[in-house]
């Protein structure tokens, strides 16, 4: 093929703790995993490797990858706290966060923090390469599976015809509200005891009194509410 026409290589940046567990995405991302998409595709190369969010976000300010493909369970800083950095930085960086498990808040927790891909760690190759590729270009991909609970958690959570959004949130305190927006973002009890300077059994009393007052089965019923009332918006 002319090289003047040959698309520009699709920049991945991995984040991982375990090295074998990046040499495997290396190897599904610019091996076998590759060929299933077409020949004519961008080629994938991986711009840089890290193995804590630390180091992940520092290379992501440093290379500016077109993904970041993080696990969840990142040591010093986790995939959230990446993503939230990634994002606070106004990087053009397109994150995919993979997780040992498909919990629905671990997958709300990392679209809050601004990730626009979701996806279990034990996903097939051809399916991770698709991912990057929709990803890169402007798209958003959470796992099937997990996109289904969600949309009927949203459904439950949708508010009555006859309550609005803004009287339901005015059953909350102040505090409250801010606890709400923290949980939205992602943020664990403990994380939010520390930024707001309280004992992590006042947040999970606030926890409480929010989903009570709300009448909320869990947290992640918290979130969809949260993103539907416009308490706080993706990626803020």
């Amino acid at each position: 093929m002319d090289t003047s026409t040959r698309r520009r290589p699709l920049r991945v940046l991995l984040a991982d703790a375990a090295p074998m567990q990046r040499s495997g995405l290396r190897m599904a991302l610019t091996g076998a995993g590759c060929e299933a998409v077409g020949a004519d595709a961008a080629e994938i190369v991986i711009a840089g490797e890290a193995g804590d969010g630390i180091e992940a976000v520092s290379l992501a300010r440093r290379l500016l990858p077109d993904v970041l493909v993080t696990d969840l369970g990142l040591p010093r800083a986790d995939g959230l706290a990446v993503a939230r950095s990634v994002v606070a930085a106004g990087l053009p960086v397109r994150i995919l966060v993979l997780a040992e498990h498909d919990g629905d808040e671990h997958a709300l927790g990392a679209i809050a923090a601004g990730a626009v891909g979701f996806l279990r760690k034990d996903v097939p190759a051809d399916e991770l390469v698709r991912t990057v590729r929709t990803l890169a270009a402007g798209g958003a991909v959470i796992a099937p599976v997990i996109l289904a609970r969600i949309l009927a958690r949203v459904a439950e959570a949708l508010p009555a015809p006859e309550t609005t959004a803004e009287s339901a949130l005015d059953l909350l305190t102040e505090r409250e509200r801010e606890v709400l927006v923290y949980v939205a973002r992602g943020h664990s009890n403990a994380e939010i005891a520390g930024a707001l300077q309280v004992s992590e059994t006042t947040i999970k009393t606030h926890v409480g009194h929010v989903l009570t007052k709300l009448r909320l089965r869990d947290r992640t019923q918290a979130v969809v509410l949260a993103y539907e009332t416009g308490l706080i918006k993706p990626g803020v």
